[in-house]
């Protein structure tokens, strides 16, 4: 069932699969990283829509870089602010198979900062 896989889809099933396991009805923090930007939604899977979400894309935010750890410091705290204002304080964080260092860490670490249990 894996074969023909890369090693990053490979990550993100195990990745996956370990979140359904443990996340109960929880909310999924979900994280895209690209070479420009950093993405982050807040994703209820039971009723199947976007709860809250940020980016380097918005306004307010492209100003910085969206390449750099301060970005995704700023993008984390921003999520993090319309969870909480949505009603959504613990989710489950879902790093979606990017290694948990660098710019996912720092998002991570922020969102936590500005109130998410996760």
């Amino acid at each position: 069932m894996t074969k023909g896989l890369s090693l990053f889809a490979k990550r993100r099933r195990r990745n996956r699969t370990a979140l359904k396991a443990r996340s109960g009805n929880r909310p999924r923090l979900s994280i895209h990283r690209s070479g420009k930007h950093i993405y982050a939604q807040v994703i209820d899977d039971a009723q199947g829509h976007t709860v809250a979400a940020a980016s380097t894309l918005e306004k307010d935010v492209r100003g910085a870089s969206g390449a750099n750890i301060d970005a995704a410091k700023l993008v984390g705290t921003r999520v993090a602010e319309a969870a909480k204002a949505a009603g959504v304080t613990q989710v489950v964080f879902d790093r979606g198979g990017f290694l948990f260092h660098g710019r996912v860490k720092a998002l991570a670490e922020a969102a936590r900062e500005a109130g998410l249990e996760f």
